[in-house]
């Protein structure tokens, strides 16, 4: 019997390179089995230990919101472009309290969206509830880049498109039209503390729609 900051930890430390360690704490966090706090306080804690310094290396790189493993490909290749003030599934607003969408990945400084579209998206309805989330968040200023499975082996492409996405942000810029303020009627659910504090009822109401991402 073990608890889950030292099993994840452990899978942390043994992991084979920072994307593998990142994505075990991650998908760990996901189901609200640890926090980014309690890793960080167990590495302090046991600093002689096999690969904790793989577990400290992944420290900033590490999110309690991502929904799937591909999105945490999708953000540590941003992190090689320098792009590291970002947010995942977070919702979005415009400025009446109308919840916009809520992008896979969000990148704060220029306001571009990072989405990936597994097989899942590219037909039938949900290939059109996609394309009406785009035109939703394109219509409140927010640019788009879309990453897609050929680029999880080779990223450059997307990492091209990225860096055109934001020169087309900045040369755009203007009044935001776009938040993260929720209103507030909003129950907020985007760390494991947050999580951990709904109610039975209020989980299988808010957070159902995450195993279908």
């Amino acid at each position: 019997m073990t608890i889950p900051v030292r099993s994840v930890t452990f899978e942390m430390r043994y992991a084979r390179d920072r994307r593998a360690a990142v994505r075990a704490h991650d998908m760990a966090a996901l189901h609200d089995l640890v926090s980014i706090a309690e890793i960080s306080e167990w590495a302090d804690a046991h600093r002689g230990w096999t690969g904790i310094a793989k577990v400290r290396d992944a420290l900033p790189f590490l999110d309690e919101n991502a929904w799937s493993p591909p999105e945490v490909d999708l953000r540590l290749v941003w992190a090689e472009l320098g792009i590291r003030d970002v947010v995942c599934n977070h919702p979005v607003f415009d400025h009446v309290g109308r919840h916009v969408a809520t992008p896979d990945v969000l990148d704060l400084e220029t306001g571009v969206v990072g989405e990936y579209d597994g097989s899942l998206h590219l037909e039938g309805k949900q290939r059109a509830k996609d394309i009406r989330r785009e035109g939703d968040l394109r219509g409140v200023g927010l640019e788009y880049v879309t990453m897609v499975s050929a680029d999880l082996r080779d990223p450059s492409g997307f990492k091209a498109r990225t860096l055109a996405a934001r020169k087309r942000a900045r040369a755009a810029a203007g009044p935001r039209r776009w938040t993260l303020d929720p209103p507030a009627w909003w129950t907020p659910a985007t760390t494991v503390a947050e999580r951990r504090a709904l109610s039975n009822d209020e989980r299988r109401r808010l957070l159902s729609h995450r195993w279908a991402a």
